[in-house]
């Protein structure tokens, strides 16, 4: 089952449920604000400030960094992160192959606006898939006759019961960026969070694995070479006004990434397909 609905200011949004699960994808942005296997606390974060207002970007569930992640190379007065998350997808089809299973598949293609921020043809299509696991892919094809490069990432907050009881697993020896203090380093062991985070890792291979007081989160990537471990901490989470003050402690962000070295390159008629799925 889905349905189309629309709050009072025409924030448009799918709800759907079938025998697994149910979510809630927005068309902005296709942003996937909300999934929850039957049986099991919601997979995701979502703040309880979040902005449902056109132009405004939702705080949590998985928005999608896109074009480039992070402050723009070259122009810092660019959209942070990109355009894709503030812009209205158009949904192509919804499908129920079983009763367990609902596939969304939703677009954006290059329009006057992105233009004016990128100047490249492109079409990126969407693809979640709404069951007992959930997988999201997002496929970009460069439609003009100019090459482009592009990071992006899947930039997904993970509801936790307590950050004192998360573990990161799988990022043992692994090589990351560390933005707050520009520098690299090597991971040595499980990542635990008791300060604030914001690393590049990369070079990741492997699945990883979010563990949590009473469940694990299995995440296995594809097209994707790096992943950005976030979490804001006590002071920034008292800067950003589309956050409680102790939004830390809930969630932390797990981003199946394009980013720094892992940046693709897209010549003409060229497709990449970056896709994480979580168990």
């Amino acid at each position: 089952m889905f349905i189309h609905k629309k709050t009072a200011k025409g924030f448009e949004y799918i709800v759907i449920e079938n025998k697994s699960a149910n979510a809630k994808v927005a068309l902005q942005g296709g942003h996937l604000f909300h999934y929850q296997k039957h049986g099991s606390p919601p997979l995701l974060w979502l703040s309880g400030k979040s902005r449902f207002e056109t132009g405004k970007a939702i705080r949590g569930g998985i928005p999608i960094c896109w074009p480039w992640f992070g402050k723009h190379s070259t122009d810092a007065t660019l959209p942070q992160h990109g355009f894709a998350r503030t812009s209205l997808f158009e949904l192509l089809e919804v499908t129920e192959p079983d009763e367990n299973t609902t596939e969304l598949l939703l677009q954006l293609q290059n329009s006057t606006e992105t233009l004016a921020l990128w100047p490249y043809q492109f079409k990126v299509l969407l693809h979640i898939i709404i069951a007992k696991t959930l997988t999201v892919a997002l496929t970009s094809k460069n439609c003009g006759s100019k090459s482009f490069s592009i990071t992006s990432a899947l930039h997904s907050y993970f509801s936790v019961s307590h950050i004192d009881n998360v573990y990161i697993q799988g990022f043992d020896k692994t090589e990351y960026w560390d933005s707050l203090t520009d520098t690299n380093k090597i991971q040595q062991g499980d990542i635990r969070i008791n300060e604030e985070m914001d690393r590049v890792y990369q070079n990741v291979t492997n699945g990883l694995t979010l563990q949590d007081r009473d469940r694990a989160i299995n995440i296995a990537a594809k097209g994707s070479t790096s992943v950005v471990v976030w979490n804001p901490w006590i002071d920034k989470s008292k800067r950003m006004a589309d956050m409680q003050n102790d939004a830390y402690k809930t969630m932390v962000c797990i981003e199946t990434a394009n980013a720094l070295a892992d940046a693709r390159n897209l010549a003409q008629d060229e497709k990449h397909t970056l896709q994480c799925i979580f168990s």
